[in-house]
């Protein structure tokens, strides 16, 4: 039997725009992911990614304590434990990125990963975080992640996270590959004008060089007030070749659905070889400095 996993994307644009007023917004945005996730659910999706912190505006163009309120704990926190209760309703497996608080003091950028019985199958903590114009100041919010890049057991296949500024960092979709990924999803915001050239490049690239499914997921619309640039969706599944298999489109709430089938995973390895052809032993320099 051919091992076939329906998965599914959101890209979504921020509920209420014009407010300023943290938790109504942390709220509506919950609310209209419900419905999105139902849509996903009644299409037959097994797996589901949301956004990055899926709850909120693109807070990071901005340098703000009060973002810090909107922080919560994994898994423990509010919105990971609806998500449990959500995941079982729809028997499907959610991928969740949210604003994780550690301790007082001690943020991450983190995606929970909950299996379609509702179980907290553990989390994914951004590695690499940028802090650079125009308005990506995510070193004010996010401590570097370290828990390494793990990789879960699903009955979706074995899935990957990797989070939005991760993707220009080839070693840890590297390691995904390695750990026995069959799809890796990756939220994003990310604005044009300043990656947009290189979003159909990369991720694609990684699922080349490591033969596995990408889910690349990025919002839409713009937020205000800080107008940093058009956040321009285009959230898509690739294939093991790099073939981009469905696309949505730049200014919409949508989701995203694609059939992948992980057989073709092996199909395309046994014929690049890349991962028999590695030579770890002269890679040492890549760790040095």
């Amino acid at each position: 039997m051919p091992r076939i996993t329906r998965a599914a994307l959101i890209q979504a644009s921020n509920a209420l725009p014009d407010s300023t007023d943290l938790v109504a917004i942390k709220q509506a945005m919950i609310d209209k992911h419900l419905v999105l996730i139902a849509q996903a659910a009644e299409q037959g999706a097994k797996i589901c990614c949301l956004q990055e912190i899926f709850y909120g505006p693109y807070f990071c163009a901005e340098q703000d304590t009060r973002w810090y309120q909107t922080a919560e704990a994994v898994p423990d926190g509010p919105t990971v434990t609806l998500m449990r209760q959500v995941a079982k309703e729809h028997n499907m497996i959610l991928v969740v990125p949210i604003y994780e608080e550690a301790m007082t003091g001690v943020y991450y950028n983190t995606a929970a990963v909950i299996d379609e019985h509702g179980e907290y199958l553990g989390r994914y903590r951004k590695h690499h975080i940028p802090h650079c114009n125009p308005g990506f100041w995510e070193k004010f919010y996010f401590t570097p992640g370290n828990e390494g890049y793990p990789v879960f057991e699903t009955s979706a296949g074995r899935i990957g996270v990797y989070i939005c500024y991760d993707r220009h960092f080839p070693e840890g979709a590297r390691a995904l590959g390695l750990a026995g990924a069959e799809i890796v999803f990756n939220p994003s915001a990310t604005v044009a004008g300043l990656s947009e050239y290189l979003w159909k490049l990369e991720q694609p690239a990684h699922a080349v060089a490591n033969q596995f499914y990408v889910g690349a997921i990025n919002r839409v619309g713009t937020e205000a007030p800080w107008d940093i640039g058009e956040f321009y969706g285009q959230s898509y599944f690739c294939d093991p070749r790099g073939k981009i298999m469905v696309e949505a489109s730049r200014d919409k709430d949508e989701v995203v659905i694609a059939d992948l089938d992980l057989d073709l995973i092996e199909e395309v390895r046994n014929t690049w070889q890349f991962f028999r052809d590695r030579r770890p032993d002269s890679y040492g320099p890549l760790t040095q400095g």
